[in-house]
């Protein structure tokens, strides 16, 4: 009979059918680390699943490891700071925060906020601004915190104790208009720099998007230190987010990607307080295991912080393993009861499982069990893993933190299913709260919700301060400003363009042109940052390969198979296109780091993010929003768009409706343009208005795979300002115009052949204007028109739209490759009859003639609303019995 070690924590004996030799295995690996240590234990295990791989035999298909922590307490680094002070500042920090959200909704009981939240993950903010979050500093950029949403409050009330923010602000949570009215600034609800722009760098309120941008800023990081652009470092990027919103597509799509470039400046802290807003994230399984799972499977380091210190006792005495077996075998809706409910209640229905568990605690108070802390709720384990995951390399790290949503509510809301959407206590449960933190606040000051700040030579303070001093100052904060960089003129990079000469070519082919040339250009072309989600084919950026390489963190480790051609695939450390593959979300996520580079690094980068129109705002909107709040700037190009001009992909290819919800983006410049020059104009416009006036806005510009007979650009000014503004008169009619036609984008075309025919074949004289963009007409018409009705001075006496239409009553017809709605945008200001035609409805596959013979947008089509507009009746008969009309009873939306 062997002499065997006792079982370790968690062990199976269920299954086991030699306990005594699976224990003398685990002593052996024990006594490997103790004389060896960890790093040869590992390398040894290693070794051993490499060989029973090859002899056929596999591990557990789970990568799941006991329901523990990962760094035994024999481990922890010791704790640098003053642990009883910075509990005290937690604690401070909690009532602040909860005083914030309580006394909004006393005072608006529509305000909202949250609690529950940031009281779960108090204490991993806590060691972050304590001993790892590095401010920005002359001496380099700082590192990058995205922040949990839901715990704004709490971010806010760390920033009223270190003086950043004052009481007026705290007091004006979700009040920004109000506080506007009063001269002060409100805070906003979650991170949002458009808002606060000084303040928070990243939005992260829309759950999901804080971890794909984390993990693309990154990666972007790393970019510009293998271009040589900024100096490498140990820079990290942090990322605190909750357990629910891992539920997100957005959050786990590019975990591989973290992996796959080593991305060991990365480090996500999971806040696992078990519950979402409605209950619990995973009640009937445990989502630390099964993030664990996921995270390690794709990659990842993973350091598990489930318990805290006050278990290292217990677990120590439970040399049977009956601990760590109740662990595995409870759930977490169960643990949500257990945080619930008192140290009575954990007693009799954890403790009280079987004998050998109520052992453990038979010599403990119910108070002692009821303080039993998880994890996240213990700086010094926090610190711990902390500590390691900085020091990790090769991986990205995330650690887990077990907590307790709305962790010293009590029975206001701990562990409750309920605690999301508490915004107000009861006078018991605030004295409660103070009491339960042992804050030194009265009674009377509890109840009216003060804000409590300790004297400036306070402990606390002064600890807090020379942390913050130490790590560089205040954090979050926001750059505002970087170095100016001055464009081109487009006569340097868009010649071909300005001066077409006829030549034919599509609005694609165009913009390839000019990015090539501007990617020559001295200055602005290392600062060029060309994305595509796996169509620079499609788009003719095959000659960007070998001209500037495809960047890639491990170089090329291969031959390609085209390396004889041209043209071939060439991966480089300090390639410039970032070729994302097919994901839209994480192309978007790269376009917004490279266009908020300027604050982010102090370097302005200009990011051009080429795809297929139809999979920008409608497939990723979200995304686009987020960085529109985050201030970027660059170019969005949309690339074989419209709903036309794509002809044989069909219904889920053809882009209808992009321009109406880029118009609805404040800061997004959208244009439609029909030529190679407007493109030029466009581009040359965006880049002035970004790298030098540094303004915070992006374009958006829609192009087409059509070849077209190009033209020059129109001599004079007035085409260069109404390029801009949104419109402009590309053909004048011969005499006195008898209907005005707008065409925008490849409707242009249509619109001069309708122009054409109207005069060849029914004598109507008819002027041409190039619309390239509606959204800009509209935003000029809606100021004009607000700037009469307040009485105010303005730039012209008239919104575009009329100074431009406005010196006749001619009828007007509008043309365009997306929904009605689009041009439905300037109705308001055309002083004329208006018509307009779009393509509403699905997309179909054909020609390009069919489409639009089917979407009624063609040059006939045009012509006939041209006519019917006119009152030539007996003209407009003809045409319709052309077009076959009356056997079109079904419009084409409703087929």
């Amino acid at each position: 009979m062997r002499d065997a070690s006792p079982l370790r924590p968690g062990h199976d004996t269920e299954h086991d059918l030699d306990p005594a030799e699976t224990a003398e295995w685990r002593d052996a690996l024990q006594s490997l680390v103790q004389a060896e240590g960890a790093g040869r234990a590992g390398y040894v295990l290693d070794n051993l699943l490499g060989h029973a791989a090859s002899l056929g035999l596999r591990a557990s298909g789970q990568i799941r490891t006991a329901y523990l922590n990962t760094i035994p307490a024999d481990q922890e680094p010791p704790f640098p700071g003053n642990l009883a002070v910075e509990e005290r500042i937690a604690r401070i920090n909690r009532w602040n925060a909860l005083a914030m959200v309580v006394r909004a909704n006393q005072a608006h009981g529509e305000l909202g906020g949250h609690i529950a939240s940031y009281t779960s993950a108090a204490d991993l903010f806590e060691v972050g601004f304590n001993h790892f979050f590095r401010a920005r500093t002359a001496e380099g950029p700082g590192d990058l915190v995205y922040m949990q949403p839901h715990s704004a409050p709490g971010v806010y009330a760390r920033a009223y104790l270190e003086g950043f923010l004052g009481e007026d602000d705290l007091a004006h949570f979700r009040q920004e208009i109000t506080a506007t009215a009063r001269g002060l600034r409100g805070l906003s609800s979650y991170p949002h720099p458009w808002l606060m722009p000084d303040f928070w760098q990243f939005p992260t309120g829309s759950m999901g998007i804080g971890p794909i941008n984390a993990i693309y800023q990154a990666r972007f990081m790393r970019y510009l230190e293998h271009r040589s652009l900024v100096p490498g470092g140990d820079r990290k990027v942090w990322g605190i987010f909750g357990d629910g919103e891992m539920d997100e597509p957005e959050s786990i799509a590019a975990l591989t990607l973290a992996a796959r470039e080593k991305l060991d400046n990365l480090v996500f802290v999971v806040n696992c307080n078990l519950q979402r807003l409605d209950g619990p994230v995973r009640g009937n399984g445990r989502i630390i295991d099964e993030l664990e799972t996921l995270y390690a499977g794709a990659g990842w380091n993973v350091i598990k912080l489930v318990w805290g210190s006050d278990w290292d006792a217990l677990l120590r005495r439970d040399t049977g393993g009956a601990l760590a077996r109740a662990f595995a075998n409870t759930v977490d809706g169960q643990f949500q009861t257990f945080a619930a409910n008192d140290g009575a209640f954990n007693r009799a229905h954890f403790f009280n499982q079987n004998p050998e568990l109520a052992a453990l605690v038979a010599d403990w108070t119910d108070e002692a069990i009821d303080r039993l802390h998880r994890g996240g709720h213990d700086m010094v384990k926090i610190h711990a893993a902390y500590h390691r995951a900085v020091r990790h390399r090769g991986q990205p790290t995330v650690i887990l933190a077990q907590t307790k949503k709305g962790f010293g509510m009590g029975a206001a809301g701990q562990g409750k299913m309920t605690t999301h959407q508490q915004k107000k206590l009861d006078d018991e449960a605030l004295l409660a709260f103070r009491d339960r933190f042992a804050l030194p606040i009265s009674d009377a000051d509890c109840l009216a919700l003060k804000f409590y700040r300790p004297a400036e030579d306070s402990a606390e303070l002064r600890h807090l301060q020379a942390r913050r001093a130490a790590l560089g100052g205040h954090i979050p904060r926001r750059a505002t400003q970087a170095p100016r960089l001055a464009p081109p003129d487009a006569e340097q990079w868009a010649r071909f363009a300005l001066a077409a000469d006829g030549k034919e070519m599509s609005s694609t082919m165009a913009i390839v042109r000019m990015l090539t040339a501007l990617l020559k250009d001295g200055a602005v072309g290392p600062r060029i940052v060309p994305i595509v989600a796996d169509e620079a084919r499609t788009f003719g950026m095959a000659n960007l390969f070998r001209q500037i390489g495809i960047y890639s963190a491990q170089g090329q480790l291969y031959e390609p198979e085209d390396i004889g051609s041209v043209l071939y695939y060439r991966e480089a450390r300090d390639g410039q296109i970032l070729e994302e593959g097919i994901t839209e979300a994480g192309a978007i996520s790269s376009w917004t780091a490279a266009g908020t580079s300027y604050s982010v690094n102090g370097l302005p980068m200009l990011p051009f993010y080429i795809y297929y129109s139809m999979f920008g705002f409608q497939r990723i909107g979200d995304l686009i929003w987020a960085a529109a709040d985050q201030r970027t700037r660059g170019f969005l190009i949309g690339a074989t768009s419209g709903r036309t001009t794509l002809g044989g992909e069909g219904l889920q290819h053809q882009d209808g409706s992009s321009h109406i919800m880029a118009a609805a983006v404040p800061n997004c410049r959208a244009y439609d343009p029909a030529y190679a020059y407007e493109v030029a104009v466009i581009v040359e416009h965006g880049m002035r208005r970004m790298l030098d006036e540094q303004r915070d806005e992006f374009f958006y510009l829609t192009v087409t795979n059509e070849n077209l007979a190009q033209p020059d650009m129109p001599a004079g000014e007035d085409a260069r300002e109404g390029i801009l503004r949104g419109m402009y008169r590309l053909r004048p009619a011969r005499g006195q115009a008898q209907v005005r036609l707008l065409g925008a984008g490849p409707m242009l075309r249509e619109a001069e052949t309708a122009a054409e025919r109207l005069l060849a074949d029914y004598g109507v004289d008819a002027e041409v204007w190039s619309v390239t963009s509606f959204s800009e007409l509209a935003r000029d018409g809606r100021e004009a028109e607000r700037a009469r009705v307040l009485g105010l001075e303005t730039r012209d006496p008239a919104d575009w739209v009329r100074t431009c239409l406005g010196a006749s009553n001619a009828p007007v017809v509008a043309a365009t490759d997306y929904v009605r709605a689009v041009p439905e945008q300037i109705r308001a200001w055309v002083p004329a009859s208006y018509r307009t035609l779009g393509t509403d409805g699905f997309g179909r596959s054909d020609t390009r003639a069919q489409l639009r013979d089917f979407f009624e947008v063609s040059a006939d089509w045009i012509a006939l609303y041209a006519l019917d507009s006119l009152g030539r009746q007996d003209d407009a008969q003809a045409l319709r019995a052309r077009l076959n009309a009356r056997a079109r009873r079904t419009p084409p939306w409703e087929l």
